[in-house]
């Protein structure tokens, strides 16, 4: 087994195991469209030779928009910019995935002008009030996910990644720390997973059972009343019983004191993969291949967590905002680590309009 053999995940064919986690790029339209910009980054990671692509997070619905100059994909309006980036994509030899995303209790509120859905109503959610889901509104999210699917299908993606992590409304279901209810959707962890199971059907009736559906969820929220290790071994073993065909593990919540044991100066190997030991025991309980993310900087570490079965898929984020062409670098023999520093800079400019990129090499060009 080898970092740049032929695998498949279902129908699509990747050329290596390099993945680029989905990255929220702030290169959009304000009404979520594809842009000149947002096209000529996921060009230039297929150029750099990175197996699968996974787009920013494209909310489903316009009141699940976590933020300015996201993507979208709950209108037939944002099929034509796209098409265009798929077909980029495509030219370039590469295959990319969309991440269907809803933000749940961290929808920007500014810009959707309605108040943030949430599983349950609990103390400390935010400083306005939020919309507790009915079970009507839950059904409309669920087919909202299906739709985006469809959506990605025509539009030439090669498959879709279900947004399950970090905090966000999927995230949120699964997490006894945000949800509380006392319906089917909650309680046990087969309540709390119910939404998961229901959209991952509901993407089966529109898509096929060709096309690609893979899902990013926690490891654990590694915070006080989070989703435990234990609750998510028994999603993950579900969702591969239910037709899943990859799961992405990552971990944290955004409102927690930290969003994973460790994201700055990751700077050794020994710092390298901080999910590898709970990767471990999600992949010993499935049957599908598992893509672990988190600190991923060099090409040692990710051969190691290959050989030794923790994971089949190596998915990185702020390395490849810094070199896109990271993976063509390593498969040429230069196999010094990522150069990315793990400062966390390169959204400033993302914040500011500008979208992201690694302002460190924007210096040192400079000098």
């Amino acid at each position: 087994m080898t970092l740049f053999e032929t695998t498949r995940i279902n129908s699509m064919t990747l050329k290596n195991r390099f993945v680029r986690s989905a990255t929220w790029e702030g290169m959009a339209e304000t009404n979520g469209s594809v842009t000149p910009q947002l096209i000529k980054t996921m060009a230039d990671l297929a150029e750099g030779g990175v197996g699968l692509i996974i787009t920013g997070h494209a909310n489903v619905m316009p009141q699940g928009q976590a933020g300015p100059w996201q993507l979208g994909i709950y209108s037939d309006d944002h099929m034509g910019g796209l098409t265009t980036m798929t077909d980029t994509v495509h030219r370039a030899g590469g295959k990319i995935v969309v991440q269907l995303a809803h933000a749940g209790n961290f929808a920007a509120e500014n810009l959707t002008q309605m108040p943030p859905c949430v599983p349950s109503i609990i103390e400390g959610l935010g400083k306005t009030p939020r919309h507790e889901l009915t079970k009507q509104d839950i059904n409309d999210i669920v087919q909202a996910f299906a739709e985006g699917a469809l959506r990605a299908k025509q539009s030439g993606f090669d498959g879709v990644q279900i947004h399950s992590a970090h905090g966000y409304l999927f995230s949120q279901f699964l997490s006894p720390a945000f949800n509380r209810r006392s319906d089917r959707y909650g309680g046990s962890i087969e309540n709390r997973s119910r939404i998961h199971m229901e959209t991952l059907e509901a993407i089966r009736e529109k898509v096929g059972r060709e096309f690609p559906v893979l899902i990013k969820i926690n490891c654990e929220d590694f915070q006080d009343n989070g989703l435990t290790l234990e609750d998510t071994v028994w999603v993950c073993k579900k969702l591969a019983e239910n037709g899943m065909d990859a799961i992405e593990l990552s971990g944290g919540v955004l409102t927690g004191k930290k969003l994973s044991p460790s994201r700055v100066n990751i700077n050794s190997p020994d710092r390298e993969a901080y999910f590898k030991e709970q990767a471990s025991a999600v992949k010993g309980s499935i049957n599908i291949p598992l893509i672990l993310v988190g600190g991923i900087r060099s090409i040692e570490v990710a051969k190691a967590l290959v050989d030794e079965k923790r994971a089949d898929y190596l998915s990185m984020s702020r390395p490849l905002i810094r070199e896109p062409g990271l993976v063509k670098r390593w498969k040429s023999g230069d196999t010094r680590p990522a150069t990315c520093l793990s400062d966390n800079l390169c959204f400033r400019p993302a914040m500011a309009g500008k979208g992201v990129y690694c302002v460190v090499d924007e210096r040192e060009k400079k000098m």
